[in-house]
C-alpha cells in the first residue's frame, strides 16, 4: 500500500476573521498539494481563532455550516482530504470540534474535544463524549483527537485498540507545555504503535502564546516531520508498511493483560 503524504499547517490565522482563515486554509492546501499531499491537518478551532473571547458564541457552527462547505470547496479544488478544528453549535450547546473533510467534500468524521483544559474552554465548551471517532483514507484508517486529549494515555490507547493507523490531532499547545510537542507526542506513537499528526498554532492570541513545534511523529518514536516555532506548512509520509513491520516488532498490544487493569478505570 503507498505511503499517504500527510501535511501539517502550523498557523493561527486571524483570530476572528473566518474569511481570511479560509483564505489561509486555501493557499495552504495549494502548496500541500503541490508537495503530493492527500491529507492536510489544520490546528484546533482554526476556523475561528482560538482566544477570541465573547466572540465565540456568534462564530460557532453547526456542523454542516458555512465554514464546512467553504472547506469542502478547498478540498475538491485541491484534490485532498482536510481537517480543521471549529466552535461547533448544537442546539444551545456549543463544542471544541475537529471536521475531516474528503477531497470529494464529502464529510468522513466529526469530534468533539473530550477533556477540556483550562478556564477558558471550560466556560464556553461542553465536552464531547464519544472517545473513538475514525474514518477511512486512501486504505489508511484515521483517528481524530484535539489538543489535550492526546495527553491522557486512555485515549489514545482506545485509538490503538481501535485499529487507528494515523490519529490527527490539531491542537492549540501553549507555553510553558512545549515537551508535549517534543516528547509526549512522539512516546504516544511509539506507545500505541501509530502514527500521530500533532498540528499546532504558532504567535500570542490574548493572554496564550503557543508553541508551535507540529510533528509528525512515527511508530518508532521519531520525528518524520517536524516545524519550528513560526508559520509553517510541514509534509511527512504515513507508511502503512513500516507501521505493519513496527507493530510486528514491537508487542505492547499484543503483550497486553487487560485483566490486571480493571481497578485502573
Amino acid at each position: 500500500m503507498p505511503s499517504l503524504r500527510t501535511a501539517l499547517l502550523q498557523s493561527s490565522g486571524r483570530p476572528g476573521a473566518v474569511a481570511e482563515n479560509l483564505k489561509a486554509l486555501d493557499e495552504a492546501a495549494a502548496r500541500a498539494a503541490g508537495a503530493g499531499a492527500r491529507l492536510m491537518a489544520a490546528p484546533e478551532l482554526f476556523l475561528t481563532g482560538y482566544a477570541v473571547g465573547d466572540a465565540l458564541p456568534e462564530l460557532a457552527e453547526p456542523a454542516d455550516g458555512p465554514g464546512a462547505r467553504a472547506v469542502a470547496e478547498i478540498a475538491v479544488r485541491h484534490g485532498l482530504a482536510v481537517l480543521y478544528g471549529y466552535p461547533e453549535r448544537d442546539g444551545d450547546l456549543i463544542f471544541n470540534s475537529a471536521l475531516l473533510i474528503g477531497p470529494d467534500g464529502a464529510p468522513r468524521a466529526n469530534y468533539r474535544k473530550t477533556h477540556l483544559f483550562g478556564s477558558f474552554e471550560r466556560t464556553w465548551f461542553t465536552p464531547g463524549d464519544l472517545p473513538v471517532v475514525q474514518a477511512e483514507l486512501d486504505g489508511v484508517r484515521i483517528g481524530l483527537l484535539i489538543c489535550y486529549d492526546v495527553e491522557f494515555p486512555e485515549n489514545v490507547r482506545a485509538h490503538a485498540l481501535a485499529g487507528t493507523e494515523l490519529l490527527l490531532v490539531p491542537t492549540a499547545l501553549m507555553h510553558p507545555f512545549p515537551f508535549v510537542a517534543e516528547s509526549l507526542v512522539p512516546v504516544r506513537a511509539f506507545e500505541n504503535q501509530m502514527y500521530i499528526a500533532y498540528a499546532n498554532r504558532t504567535g500570542t492570541e490574548g493572554e496564550f502564546e503557543f508553541t508551535g513545534l507540529s510533528c509528525l511523529a512515527g511508530p518508532d518514536g521519531t520525528a518524520r516531520a517536524r516545524a519550528g516555532r513560526g508559520e509553517e506548512l510541514v509534509v511527512g509520509d504515513v507508511d502503512p508498511g513500516f507501521l505493519a513491520a513496527s507493530r510486528a516488532a514491537n508487542p505492547y498490544l499484543h503483550d497486553r493483560r487487560p485483566g490486571l487493569y480493571g481497578s485502573l478505570g
